[in-house]
């Protein structure tokens, strides 16, 4: 897998010999020891043939996410490197050291047309690990010079940190476009703090919202996964903070729970939120038809039958009540107008790199 190093522990002083020392976002308290590799891999830039995945192109510079979400679904894809979908895919993070070089090399090919590349989607890109290593920032800087349209999906305010390229990506008569979009699926701190432990906490969000939108981006707010039985009821008041913050589109993924997230996400919730578990689970299997996940393309990220049918009325009215644009369930198909006037695509979701060639990308959200 390559060299491996270890972050600050949880508790006790730091260590002074340590080779990485990673920062946390604001009001997160310090997870457990995490173990960081380095990866030099032989491709970076991913390509997505799935029908209900609204982009083309992405990059993802990490596996794994110390942001140690119980429900995100990219759990099962670390079994895949000999870890488990639990404790190991928030502690054994692999970082793809070299991807900046490899993105530099793709973009500079004259086969390369200026498609926007969205990052993120499998795991955070600005994760704790970021705050050293510098991967997405670096890579950040090569779309700036290639004159890339870029999208960011993210629950960190790290991505402040890299506002002065955003800035120049964003610039409406030089710029080659930037759209920044925040995950935000909990009202209550914690709520939040319970089913995403180490992510700034929701307020922290929404402020990072607000500066990014201040800055000249496009900015849009995820409300994702939506947990119905929970988490539905807080959209009319994340969505209202999302206008106030200058966010200008929404959009939701339905929860499912594919391979390991299945046991990571119930025990968590029977654990910490015993009184919702019974009721959770089974307006999740009223969405998906019985089980605790669909199959098949679109039903998968946007739920079937009434409960889900509700779900997406009360999104959609509370877009139109707080002036926003709807992206279809399940997806983030906003278009939005480039230098150029075509569409701009939209922001996206990522699956791990295997070639030297761009890969296709299948199936984002199915059974691993």
């Amino acid at each position: 897998m390559g060299q491996g190093f270890f972050n600050r522990q949880a508790d006790g002083p730091d260590n002074r010999f340590e080779a990485l020392a990673v920062e946390y976002d604001e009001g997160v308290e310090r997870p457990q020891a995490m173990r960081v590799f380095k990866e030099t891999g032989k491709s970076i830039l991913s390509r997505n043939e799935s029908p209900d995945i609204p982009f083309r192109f992405s990059v993802n510079p990490y596996r794994g996410c110390a942001h140690a979400c119980s429900y995100c679904y990219a759990r099962p894809y670390h079994e895949y490197l000999g870890w488990n979908g639990g404790t190991d895919f928030d502690t054994q993070i692999v970082a793809k050291i070299n991807a900046p070089e490899l993105l530099e090399k793709e973009l500079s090919k004259p086969s390369w047309k200026g498609d926007s590349i969205v990052f993120s989607g499998v795991t955070d890109c600005y994760q704790p690990a970021e705050s050293a290593l510098k991967i997405t920032r670096r890579c950040l800087e090569a779309c700036l010079r290639h004159d890339t349209p870029v999208g960011i999906i993210t629950k960190s305010v790290l991505i402040l940190r890299d506002l002065d390229i955003l800035e120049q990506l964003a610039h409406l008569e030089t710029g080659p476009g930037a759209t920044a979009c925040i995950s935000i699926p909990f009202w209550d701190p914690k709520d939040a703090r319970g089913m995403e432990p180490f992510v700034a906490p929701p307020e922290a969000r929404f402020r990072a919202l607000e500066k990014l939108s201040a800055a000249g981006l496009r900015t849009g707010i995820s409300v994702s996964p939506i947990i119905p039985g929970w988490n539905d009821a807080d959209i009319p008041k994340i969505l209202k903070r999302a206008g106030e913050c200058g966010a200008s589109f929404a959009f939701y993924t339905l929860l499912r729970l594919p391979g390991a997230v299945e046991p990571v996400f119930l025990s968590r919730l029977r654990r910490d939120f015993p009184d919702r578990a019974g009721k959770v689970e089974h307006h999740l299997r009223e969405t998906h038809g019985g089980e605790l996940k669909h199959q098949g393309f679109g039903d998968r990220m946007r739920g079937t039958g009434k409960m889900a049918d509700v779900i997406s009325d009360l999104f959609k009215l509370h877009v139109r009540k707080n002036g926003l644009d709807c992206g279809e369930p399940g997806n983030m198909r906003i278009p939005r107008p480039s230098r150029s006037g075509a569409a701009f695509p939209p922001l996206a979701l990522d699956k791990a790199e295997k070639s030297e060639n761009p890969q296709i990308q299948t199936d984002l959200f199915g059974p691993v």
